[in-house]
C-alpha cells in the first residue's frame, strides 16, 4: 500500500486539498449567527449589506479571526511560504431553493495580479452538498495557465463578469467538494472549479479567503485593501488594513467603498461594465 500523500503532495499534483478541519460545528454556527445577525442589521442599506458580503473580514471582528486562523495560516503557508497577505474574504451565498450558480472558472483570470502565488481556502458556515451547489474540481487542470473566458454577465452566475471558461469540461471529471459547517477546500488559483444550484431549503454559505505571497502586487500597480496575516511584508505593494475597529464600524465601510472603486478598473478590464 502506497503512503498517503502530504497536503504539500496533493495540492502539486491535484490543485486542491479537502476536507480541512477549521472550526468546530458550533465556532462555525457562531460566525454565522454574528453573519446572518449583521445581515438583518443592514436589509435596509443595499450597498452597505453588499459590501459586508464582499469584505465580511474588514467589518466583521468574527471574520477577522477566521482569516487568521492558525489551521489556514498552516494550510496557506506549506504551499505559498511564510508571508502571507488576504487579498479577499468575500462571501459566495446560495440562498435556499436558489437557481445561482458558479460556471466553470479560474480564480485568477480577472483579479490583475503579477503572479500565480495565490490559494484559495473556501471556508464552509453550512452544510455544503452536492444538492445545496457545491463546488466541482477538475484534478490538475491547475497545471494549466489561463486559458480563456468569455463574459455572459448572466443573472443566475455568482461571479462579478459571470466569466465562463471556452474549454469544454467533462462533469464525470469533476470532484464534488461536500463539506460540513467548520471545513474548508484549499485550491489553486488556476483550477478549473465550478458549482451548481441550491436545491435545499438552507442557505448555503462560505468564506472564499484568498491568501497571496506578500511579494505579489497589482500588475497596475493599484495599492488594493488587504490583510496581512502571516510572516513579514518587505515589499508594501499594497494598503494594508488593521483588524476592525468594531463591528460594522463606519470607518471601516468607507474603506472598503474605497476599495470598490479602486478594484472596479482591474475586476472589470475590457467591459463597459462598472458595477458588481
Amino acid at each position: 500500500m502506497s503512503e498517503a500523500r502530504s497536503l504539500e503532495q496533493r495540492y502539486e499534483e491535484d490543485g486542491f486539498v479537502f476536507p480541512l478541519d477549521v472550526l468546530t460545528p458550533q465556532e462555525a454556527q457562531q460566525i454565522r449567527d454574528d453573519l446572518e445577525a449583521a445581515e438583518a442589521e443592514l436589509a435596509d442599506d443595499p450597498e452597505r449589506l453588499a459590501l459586508l458580503k464582499g469584505y465580511p473580514d474588514r467589518l466583521l471582528p468574527s471574520f477577522d479571526a477566521l482569516i487568521r486562523h492558525p489551521t489556514l495560516i498552516d494550510a496557506a503557508s506549506r504551499v505559498l511560504g511564510p508571508d502571507l497577505m488576504v487579498w479577499s474574504a468575500a462571501l459566495f451565498i446560495k440562498e435556499a431553493n436558489s437557481t445561482k450558480i458558479v460556471s466553470w472558472h479560474q480564480d485568477l483570470t480577472y483579479w490583475g495580479l503579477d503572479d500565480a502565488e495565490e490559494t484559495t481556502c473556501w471556508v464552509a458556515l453550512s452544510d455544503v452538498s452536492v444538492a445545496s451547489g457545491a463546488m466541482k474540481f477538475v484534478a490538475g487542470s491547475h497545471k494549466q495557465s489561463i486559458v480563456e473566458h468569455v463574459d455572459t454577465f448572466s443573472d443566475d452566475n455568482l461571479l462579478t463578469r459571470g466569466q465562463e471558461i471556452t474549454v469544454d469540461v467533462d462533469e464525470d471529471d469533476a470532484v464534488a467538494v461536500e463539506l460540513k459547517p467548520g471545513q474548508a477546500s484549499l485550491h489553486h488559483g488556476h483550477l478549473f472549479h465550478a458549482s451548481g444550484p441550491n436545491s435545499t431549503s438552507d442557505r448555503r454559505i462560505g468564506s472564499a479567503i484568498r491568501y497571496i505571497k506578500a511579494s505579489m502586487k497589482q500588475l497596475d500597480d493599484t495599492k488594493s485593501l488587504v490583510a496581512h496575516v502571516a510572516g513579514e511584508d518587505r515589499w508594501q505593494n499594497f494598503k494594508v488594513a488593521g483588524s476592525p475597529r468594531g463591528r460594522l464600524n463606519e470607518a471601516d465601510f468607507k474603506l472598503c467603498r474605497d476599495d470598490v472603486i479602486a478594484k472596479q478598473p482591474i475586476l472589470y478590464a475590457g467591459t463597459d461594465k462598472a458595477t458588481g
